[in-house]
């Protein structure tokens, strides 16, 4: 893409190595930010903070991006001013070991190779709060940068590097639609990934992938008390579906596992909520950037 400013945010880094091989091999290419405490939330709102574009698109450490990356997602802007965020296409970089390949027969991070949008607007379903986890992950994501920095950015309390383990780009996805705009599902913004690649690591991740979306719920039933009804009314249905989605992933996974997939992300689905609390007493500690 003809215009793109390139900023990378060290979180909490240990030594001052990424920051030496920026700043003597791609100063006149990438921007250099450091963010001492640690949380993928703070990471993206130091990016955020300092962006000079008006869009700002997210990805990971762990992450390629693909070249047509930032044309298409900027493609998909333009195609509709309701849009305030696009998600794309994440597929592995690499498929080596039995826990790569497991993570995608249980689903992975694709949302698969069609266009979609989603909005308050157009949709009829109660529960589509609880449904957010289909539209995208943070490893590929951008936002109309005035759009996210009115929402407040992204929460402290969630993310990687907190208690939570995730949550914060499932949050911001919330605020759009609540704030009335549209979230899209761009395919052609392509992002590869690379996974875990030993089965601790594996389920490791997915018990984040749990504890992540439990601290988004309990995250979403604090600034929405009244979705709170609507959950219970829903339960039943809720429960239905997360056992039967949990059980077609985990016999997708299949492999050497030595416990079922879903399993392990439903052990971290209930520590959610007490996760997201403590995270949020911990965050009220930290002034200045610094921890207290």
């Amino acid at each position: 893409h003809p215009r793109v400013e390139v900023i990378v945010v060290d979180n909490a880094p240990a030594d001052d190595t990424t920051e030496l091989l920026i700043r003597t091999r791609y100063r006149d290419r990438i921007r250099y930010l450091r963010e001492p405490v640690p949380g993928l939330a703070r990471a993206r709102n130091r990016g955020l903070a300092a962006a000079r574009g008006e869009l700002v698109a997210f990805t990971d450490d762990d992450a390629l991006a693909d070249p047509g990356w930032v044309s298409a997602m900027v493609a998909a802007f333009r195609s509709d001013e309701r849009i305030g965020c696009v998600t794309g296409l994440v597929l592995p970089a690499e498929l080596d070991t039995e826990a790569q390949a497991a993570f995608e027969r249980f689903g992975g991070y694709t949302k698969g190779f069609t266009a979609r949008s989603w909005s308050r607007a157009q949709s009829t379903d109660p529960l589509l709060a609880l449904r957010v986890g289909g539209f995208g992950t943070g490893a590929n994501m951008a936002f109309r940068t005035d759009l996210l920095r009115r929402l407040g950015g992204f929460d402290t309390a969630t993310g990687a590097g907190t208690r939570t383990r995730g949550g914060e780009d499932l949050l911001a996805f919330f605020h759009v639609l609540e704030g009335g705009h549209t979230v899209a599902y761009q395919p052609d913004a392509i992002v590869w990934h690379r996974h875990r690649r030993t089965m601790d690591g594996l389920h490791s991740q997915i018990f984040g992938f749990g504890v992540g979306f439990g601290a988004y719920v309990t995250a979403v039933l604090a600034r929405r008390p009244r979705l709170l009804a609507t959950l219970f009314r829903y339960s039943p249905r809720c429960a239905a579906e997360m056992v039967r989605r949990s059980r077609e992933r985990s016999a997708r996974a299949g492999g050497r596992s030595p416990a079922p997939l879903g399993r392990t992300e439903i052990r971290g689905l209930v520590c959610g909520p007490p996760n997201y609390l403590l995270s949020r007493w911990q965050q009220r500690g930290i002034r200045g950037g610094e921890p207290s």
